[in-house]
């Protein structure tokens, strides 16, 4: 799984969103469909791979999370889930996935404050498995794919989905309860921060 260059991916696009003001059906829409990608990808029966070529933040970072290995590039590259910076919660699946990667202690010091953390600083908590230089990424990751691809299908496969039952799990429904994340998105007070935000990136 890879992204544009600098900017792996955003998760959503913030300024559509926004346009849609509170029309409750059109964002349920639209956040529907984003949840249901990570959910693909948790569910995925094959090992995935994100390539990380650049930024991760919010949703993009959902994303690398519901990969089974990320290897991201080395330099000024952040990633994280920062939705307490705009007045969001992050659903308790996606938590979830954060807490599975760095442990629970250290996933609360992240949620809790938004944070956006450096490639380096990603990979020494091991948010990220791997680092390497920007056009390498892809490479790093077909390679650490290849490696599994070349152990014996059944016995890997089956071994790999007992070990993400967790991921599966979090990723479901039940653990995301749209309805209320999108109430939250809706509010006043989330709407203003994100625009306040987009002003900030000039968008």
């Amino acid at each position: 799984l890879s992204g544009g260059p600098k900017v792996f991916s955003a998760g959503l696009d913030v300024p559509f969103l926004l346009s849609l003001g509170d029309d409750r059906a059109a964002l349920m829409t639209a956040w529907s469909a984003f949840f249901d990608a990570a959910r693909a990808l948790a569910e995925s029966p094959v090992p995935v791979a994100a390539a990380l070529a650049g930024h991760a933040p919010a949703g993009g970072c959902v994303l690398a999370l519901c990969c089974d290995y990320r290897v991201m590039a080395e330099g000024p590259y952040s990633l994280g889930l920062n939705e307490t910076q705009v007045g969001l919660v992050a659903p308790e699946g996606v938590q979830a996935l954060m807490r599975r990667v760095v442990g629970p202690q250290r996933a609360e010091r992240l949620l809790v404050g938004g944070q956006m953390i450096d490639s380096a600083t990603a990979h020494a908590i091991g948010l990220v498995d791997e680092l390497t230089n920007i056009d390498d990424v892809t490479t790093r990751a077909r390679v650490w794919l290849e490696g599994l691809i070349a152990l014996p299908r059944e016995p890997m496969l089956r071994t790999r989905a007992i070990s993400r039952a967790d991921v599966v799990a979090a990723m479901q429904p039940e653990n995301i309860r749209l309805p209320h994340f999108v109430d939250a998105w809706a509010a006043p007070d989330t709407q203003a921060g994100l625009r306040a935000l987009m002003a900030r990136l000039g968008k």
